[in-house]
């Protein structure tokens, strides 16, 4: 969606609201695509003295699996955005706290995309807990010890293990 902030920035108007769906089913993360619904965007734009705030909340559904065990994560997110925006920076100097919108359009669709993308966790866990896979037989660990004959030990550790027995 693209945003025209022509009357929010020269305070003809004092605000402009928007409702709509995004979608990011093609955007993939870790070789999965996992944006299973469309991306809810509803917020506003508010006139402030030369520059304007954006309010932004998205809510969308999300299923990946865990980077541990692989078992299928559903999640349901909501985040909440906010960010100023100025027609320019002074000095050309990239500030973080300012979006520039040097031509009074706002390409809504890809701040939301990015934002989204930042606010996601790193690693996608099932569980704090999550034990992963066996690295030997690939079982499943959640659901109980393998029976695969036991873990080799580390070398460097062995003389550990001798004064515990």
């Amino acid at each position: 969606m693209l945003l025209d902030l022509k009357k929010i920035f020269s305070q003809e108007s004092e605000s402009c609201s928007f409702d709509y769906s995004m979608d990011l089913s093609s955007t993939g993360l870790n070789g999965v695509f996992p944006f299973v619904s469309p991306v809810a965007v509803k917020g506003i734009v508010e006139s402030r003295d030369g520059s304007a705030r954006l309010k932004a909340n998205v809510s969308f559904d999300f299923s990946i699996p865990c980077d541990r065990c692989t078992e299928r994560i559903d999640r349901h997110y909501d985040f909440a955005f906010s960010h100023v925006l100025v027609r320019s920076l002074e000095n050309n100097e990239d500030d973080d706290r300012f979006i520039e919108v040097r031509d009074e359009k706002l390409d809504l669709d890809k701040l939301m995309r990015e934002d989204i993308l930042l606010e996601l966790p790193t690693k996608f866990l099932c569980s704090d807990d999550c034990r992963g896979l066996c690295p030997i037989c690939g079982k499943n660990l959640n659901e109980g010890p393998c029976d695969c004959g036991g873990h080799p030990t580390d070398p460097r550790l062995e003389v550990l293990e001798k004064l515990l027995h």
